[in-house]
């Protein structure tokens, strides 16, 4: 492997590292001025980073990658509209804020369990479809449990 390609994955793994960091810590935090929103802004950073690595990476192998690229392209997508929904507040902001950047992460995730998955110690002992669905099995809940808190209707 090209030593370029290897600095290159340890930059896509921290920032992978800090996306997941700070998204958990954004989501955990009140809902309010300062630390959800500053949290917020480091995931966006974090997955940002993480999403162009990433597409750079799966153009060295496109025929085995092509698969992840197309996830952190959705789980950046799904982020500027979790982003622009808050920063413009147009109607019903808050409901696609949460489902954007509530995605995102499970978009993320997934990706990561995906590649990841098995090579981790007990989640090697799953079959390969549960690293496609689980993020999201977790995460659709959680999400819907947010929207049913925060969204009046």
């Amino acid at each position: 492997m090209a030593m370029a390609l290897q600095v290159l994955i340890v930059g896509h793994v921290l920032l992978g590292l800090m996306a997941t960091i700070t998204g958990a810590a954004a989501m955990l935090s009140p809902k309010r001025a300062g630390r959800h929103p500053r949290r917020g802004l480091f995931y966006l950073a974090g997955l940002t980073g993480v999403a162009l690595t990433g597409s750079v990476i799966a153009m060295s192998d496109w025929t085995h990658l092509w698969h992840l690229a197309t996830l952190g392209a959705a789980a950046a997508a799904l982020a500027a509209m979790g982003f622009a929904a808050r920063r413009t507040r147009w109607r019903g902001w808050l409901a696609w804020h949460i489902v954007g950047m509530g995605g995102s992460y499970i978009a993320m995730l997934t990706a990561f369990y995906v590649d990841n998955g098995p090579r981790l110690p007990l989640w090697q002992l799953l079959p390969p479809v549960t690293f496609w669905f689980l993020p999201a099995i977790v995460g659709l809940p959680l999400i819907a449990f947010s929207l049913r808190r925060y969204v009046r209707t």
